[in-house]
């Protein structure tokens, strides 16, 4: 019997999937085809932070692709996907600092890698299986390393820190207002953040119905955590303009400057606002985490003794975030990202439930989904947003509690305040700078250039209280934007750190945006060398654009 072609294409086609059964030339030809495109990535390191030369996206090429009529092979298609991570940045590097991406570990990608070979579902534990099992395994971990019940608490992985916002936001308004995810928001309710809390805060209020406007960011200290008792009036005055409060935000760690909020302050606000007004609902509080959740691991630690033998000033800047972090038990729900401080690979966003019992406000109805939940007990597809649920997340996130426990956790977060803690002795020493954010305690260090004769002792203050000084402040800005881009443009040709810009640390008092220059320390890399040459880097970086400068004034 004559073979029709679409069978022979199918058979060759075959070749390039894992096979279904133990084949061990099959299984030979997918790990060689996985370390050619390893070997191929491997010829694009250097010294430099950047793999391969510094490429841009032409997204004018891109849009002129069109699907072909006949397929490649395997080897042929590898090098394409390979070619663009020419100019991508590698976050592992030392000397890439731009913001809190971490660099996964090996047991991270191997997590990734393996659901991928035979891509489970975590809708159910029907197309899930034992997929499934990890979701439940990293929940209750994660539960009791925050000091929540394991036994009472519950979780599921979703799409980022914006999807943990929007759940709990979405649980608070159904607590608030009764029967909403069935026929609408039908009353008038708020969510209360601080001003420095992130900017997802205010996404997901518009794509809830409730709109940007309906997110009360509330002033913060100069330690960027939110001043309680704006937010005490604020919470006030919501309740007596007769709005519901859909959920309260606590930043544990900001974006930025690494600010925490006073998490136990918070719940005895909420809970004495509830009390004092007999509030027919209790206003959903969430921990926005997602950085900082990994300091849990120091709630144990014997500071005293310190048995990792951390310097004085880095145990102390240690010491300070756990203070505040030991809280997170108070939070009704916790955002947590394994994909920042938990070493894992995008995306491995873990959202947490105090009490699991929680999940029945977002519950839908079984009718609705006759196609799904057959077989199996283990249905988080009821109640999640998403049906499609990867098993990626949970199990690069298992991979990293396994491989580092709390001592491993412990030594990464361990180094990279250390070294956030070196940068800020080093740009102490140098009267060219100064550090913005002194009064936090992370891995991040926001700071600024100036040009000569200013004293950069007294210009915080000024520039950050004296109105007659906005013009100065502007001045500054756009000075530490162009060293920013000089020192940008240097690592992009392999040559010194790739650090970040933020556009606004903080409004003045007068409302004027501060410009920094950041480093953002989370490689296990990272060590001395590395943040003396960020201070060797921008200060070149600033006498090329003081030059700059003297020569367009000349002109």
């Amino acid at each position: 019997m004559t073979m029709t072609a679409y069978r022979k294409l199918l058979l060759e086609i075959r070749k390039a999937f894992p096979p279904p059964v133990s084949d061990p030339m099959h299984d030979g030809y997918v790990v060689f085809s996985l370390l050619r495109a390893l070997d191929q990535v491997d010829a694009l390191k250097s010294d430099s932070p950047l793999l391969g030369r510094p490429i841009e996206p032409d997204f004018a090429k891109a849009a002129l692709e069109r699907l072909a009529e006949s397929g490649e092979t395997v080897e042929k298609v590898v090098p394409e996907l390979v070619q663009y991570l020419e100019g991508m940045l590698i976050w592992g590097h030392p000397r890439a600092q731009v913001n809190v991406i971490a660099n996964p570990s090996i047991a991270g990608i191997i997590g990734v890698v393996l659901p991928a070979l035979f891509n489970p579902n975590l809708c159910s534990d029907e197309s899930g299986r034992r997929f499934s099992e990890v979701e439940a395994r990293v929940s209750a971990m994660t539960a009791a390393l925050v000091g929540y019940d394991p036994e009472q608490a519950g979780g599921l992985f979703t799409f980022g820190g914006t999807g943990a916002l929007l759940y709990g936001a979405r649980i608070g308004m159904e607590k608030a207002s009764p029967g909403s995810l069935q026929h609408g928001i039908r009353e008038p309710a708020v969510i209360l953040a601080s001003e420095q809390s992130h900017y997802a805060c205010r996404n997901i209020a518009g794509w809830m119905g409730l709109g940007y406007d309906q997110v009360i960011r509330v002033p913060s200290h100069a330690d960027n955590a939110v001043d309680i008792r704006a937010l005490t009036a604020a919470a006030e005055e919501t309740v007596s303009q007769g709005k519901k409060i859909a959920c309260i935000v606590a930043t544990m760690g900001t974006t930025d400057a690494f600010g925490v909020d006073d998490l136990q302050a918070i719940r005895r606000m909420r809970d004495n606002l509830v009390e004092r007004h007999g509030l027919d609902y209790i206003p959903h509080l969430h921990a926005d985490a997602v950085i900082g959740w990994a300091w849990s691991v120091f709630d144990d630690y014997d500071f005293d003794a310190n048995p990792m033998q951390f310097r004085g000033r880095t145990l102390r800047a240690l010491a300070n975030v756990q203070h505040r972090m030991r809280w997170l038990d108070l939070a009704d729900s916790i955002g947590v990202d394994f994909h920042k401080t938990g070493y894992a690979p995008y995306v491995s966003t873990l959202f947490l439930l105090r009490s699991r019992d929680d999940f029945r406000y977002i519950v839908r109805e079984r009718e609705t989904m006759p196609y799904l939940f057959h077989s199996g007990g283990h249905h988080p597809g009821m109640y999640s947003l998403e049906t499609t649920r990867s098993a990626a997340g949970p199990m690069s996130a298992l991979a990293g509690l396994l491989l580092f426990g709390k001592q491993g956790f412990r030594a990464v977060l361990g180094n990279a305040v250390e070294m956030a803690e070196q940068l800020r002795e080093q740009i102490g020493s140098r009267a060219e700078l100064t550090v913005l954010n002194h009064l936090n305690s992370g891995p991040v260090t926001l700071f600024r250039a100036y040009p000569d004769d200013v004293d950069t002792f007294s210009v915080k203050e000024q520039e950050m209280t004296d109105p007659q000084f906005v013009e100065q402040v502007r001045f500054h800005n756009a000075f530490n934007r162009r060293i920013f881009h000089r020192v940008h443009a240097e690592a992009l040709a392999g040559r010194g750190v790739a650090i970040g810009l933020t556009e606004n640390y903080r409004h003045s008092a007068y409302g004027e945006p501060v410009v920094a220059l950041k480093s953002y320390v989370l490689s296990p890399f990272a060590d001395a060398e590395q943040m003396d040459s960020i201070i060797e880097h921008v200060l070149a970086a600033r006498d090329y654009v003081l030059a700059e400068m003297a020569t367009e004034q000349g002109e």
